[in-house]
């Protein structure tokens, strides 16, 4: 067995193989960049070596300056973790050459699957039932433009070396075509340095059902059954659960089978899954082959009691898989929830910032248990433009799907990030939609339940209120404790009530509040015309029983609250708001800002400008797109006006909030 490793990556996966590592008594080195110098997987590794600038392609894809780190660390091995360098078959043969261990499978492999043409035609000469479409060479843009013609719209563009959804795109109709190709191959050159693409046919309510296999030296292959990955937006998924609902054992086996069949075929090793479209009716077609782990195999080890990151590194140090596949079992539920830095709202637009408040649910981490949180930030870290937008992924284990769901919600509901936009309160109502509880699953699932997603009232504004006033009470009493009852800012009168305002921001509306006090003692709180008798229990500054009403009427609510300067933020069983606490006498004198301004939603590089000074635009036209986040995200005019000028160059790099272009009326 190796006596060190180095990570090849950073994040949760580099954290998850250095905690493996360090279980089975091997010592591990990190890489890193400028931007990750106190990353968690810095701080997990043994050793670490900066490697560059904070864009990817300064460090995290510099292979030559990781192997020069493992030779000047003594490292007897290589683990790629996943995306990045983790299917370069360049990388991987550079290992071999420099006397490393790449702990994957071998170049010939990655080669034969890495590229998505390449490998569908193995599968088609294999016999694995392939969907219709074009994968061969030939890339002319009047060639793909009538090849999609004939295989019929809808149909689905892929990038042909790519991976993670970026450089896909469906195109229903003939005329979108052409744009969409070019927005596709933009992305597969600046994610995967390929811009060629296949065109296959847009199956209708397809289910992602995947094959984990894994492969030995000696030959042997297993598979480690399967993940129904198909709640997925903009391609990339969501919400990945194991087993598949509605999976018969003979459908497992014929599935299982046939992934093992492809991953013999390339002479593989390790760990890989092979990925496949499901029709509702069971049939299936083979779709790509992921030749590293995947970020879901978390939900395999939950149901299976194995340690794939284990079975990676004894398998790469030539030992037998563990187990045969007449060994392999089953037992239980599990899903996967992945947390990231979002705005579902915005057309699940990256979001960046500090996590100030990253507070988790109680859970185990990289073993078998009820709730896991695989991350690699915590608390006080930064989300930044650089790299993916994942925060954490949140595991859920029950002996029935029906016992994982249940955990699923309640994880969710204790989870508690502040400081930036994420996917959390959408995840929660993803799992809970009539579509995704009742095992009703296709890849349109999200859009096909946009009612119940989108748009969603939030928490009821008196239990966002009381929170508050809550908040600020316990805060005011604990800064005021030591003093004399003439500093308090309780409103304590010697005769008559004392009612006090607060100023509250919340969804974009502003609310005025009034918290009253009686003489004869109790408190009541007039919230949108309405009055409510109220009082609080609080245990702390974070955790408030509030009481909303009287007699049979009343309602008792548990609140977390964290205060960060002026914003509040409040969570309950029923939901969470950020509410802004508006101090009227600082804000006294502002203005409104400028409305209508075309800026820039996040940070990023702009890709391409589609207006120019001089054109009308209307309202919701595309203007101008921008690569965030290894994703493209076009930017829309805020209102009907004149182009006056472009403020920024195709290529230049751009701060969230910029004017990206001045428009006039």
């Amino acid at each position: 067995m190796f006596k060190k490793i180095l990570i090849a990556n950073r994040g949760e996966i580099a954290c998850r193989v250095a905690a493996t590592a360090r279980r089975m008594g091997i010592q591990t080195v990190a890489v890193y960049s400028e931007a990750d110098a106190r990353a968690k997987h810095v701080q997990a590794c043994d050793e670490a070596v900066l490697i560059g600038g904070p864009a990817p392609k300064d460090s995290y894809l510099q292979w030559q300056r990781i192997l020069a780190a493992a030779r000047a660390t003594g490292a007897q091995a290589v683990h790629p973790g996943y995306g990045f360098l983790s299917e370069n078959e360049d990388f991987a043969q550079a290992c071999a050459e420099a006397g490393l261990v790449f702990i994957g499978p071998p170049p010939s492999a990655i080669k034969a699957m890495g590229l998505k043409a390449e490998s569908k035609r193995l599968m088609e000469a294999a016999g694995v039932p392939l969907v219709p479409g074009y994968h061969g060479a030939d890339q002319d843009p009047a060639l793909l433009k009538r090849e999609a013609e004939r295989i019929g719209y809808p149909v689905l563009i892929k990038a042909s070396a790519g991976g993670g959804g970026k450089g896909m795109r469906a195109v229903f109709a003939a005329e979108e075509f052409e744009a969409a190709l070019a927005s596709c191959q933009r992305e597969a050159i600046n994610s995967f340095g390929d811009d060629a693409v296949l065109i296959e046919r847009y199956v209708q309510r397809p289910r992602h059902i995947e094959i984990q296999v894994f492969g030995d030296s000696q030959g042997d292959c297993v598979y480690l059954f399967e993940r129904d990955c198909s709640v997925q937006r903009r391609h990339q998924k969501v919400l990945e659960e194991a087993p598949a609902p509605g999976m018969t054992p003979e459908r497992r086996r014929e599935m299982g089978e046939a992934a093992v069949a492809a991953a013999k075929a390339v002479g593989y090793q390790g760990a890989g899954t092979v990925e496949f479209i499901a029709e509702q009716d069971g049939r299936f077609y083979f779709m790509e082959m992921n030749t590293r782990l995947q970020v879901e195999h978390p939900v395999t080890e939950a149901i299976t009691g194995q340690d794939l990151v284990e079975w990676q590194l004894r398998v790469a140090a030539g030992q037998p898989l563990p187990l045969k596949q007449e060994q392999l079992r089953m037992h239980g539920h599990a899903i996967e929830a992945r947390i990231c830095a979002e705005n579902p709202e915005a057309g699940f637009l990256p979001a960046t910032g500090t996590l100030s408040v990253a507070r988790w649910p109680a859970h185990v981490s990289f073993e078998r248990g009820d709730v896991r949180i695989d991350s690699g930030v915590g608390e006080g870290d930064a989300i930044s433009p650089f790299y993916d937008s994942m925060v954490a992924k949140l595991i859920v284990w029950g002996e029935t799907r029906e016992q994982a769901l249940a955990r699923l919600d309640a994880a969710l509901r204790d989870t508690h990030i502040v400081g930036l936009q994420t996917n959390v309160a959408f995840l929660r109502r993803c799992a809970a939609t009539a579509s995704f509880a009742g095992a009703d699953l296709d890849t349109a699932l999200i859009e096909r339940e946009r009612a119940a997603l989108f748009e969603q009232p939030g928490l009821p504004l008196d239990i966002a209120a009381a929170a508050v006033v809550a908040h600020t009470l316990a805060a005011e009493a604990a800064a005021q404790r030591a003093g004399d009852p003439w500093s308090q800012r309780d409103g304590w009168r010697l005769f008559g009530a004392a009612t006090r305002r607060f100023e509250l921001d919340i969804a974009g509306n502003h609310h005025q509040v009034l918290l009253s006090r009686h003489h004869r003692g109790g408190m009541s709180l007039s919230v949108a015309g309405q009055v409510l008798p109220f009082a609080v229990n609080s245990q702390g500054l974070e955790r408030h029983e509030l009481l909303l009403g009287e007699g049979m009427a009343q309602r008792r609510v548990m609140a977390t609250v964290y205060g960060l300067g002026e914003k509040v933020a409040v969570f309950t069983a029923q939901g969470s708001a950020l509410v802004t606490e508006v101090d009227v006498i600082a804000h006294a004198g502002e203005g409104s800002s400028e409305a209508g301004r075309l800026t820039a939603p996040m940070p990023g590089k702009m890709v391409s400008f589609l207006a120019q000074p001089g054109d009308k635009v209307s309202k919701g036209q595309a203007l101008a797109v921008m690569e965030a986040m290894k994703m493209e995200h076009q930017i829309h005019a805020p209102r009907d006006g004149v182009v006056a000028e472009l403020l920024y160059a195709v290529g230049d790099q751009v701060a969230e909030g910029s004017e990206l272009i001045r428009m006039e009326a």
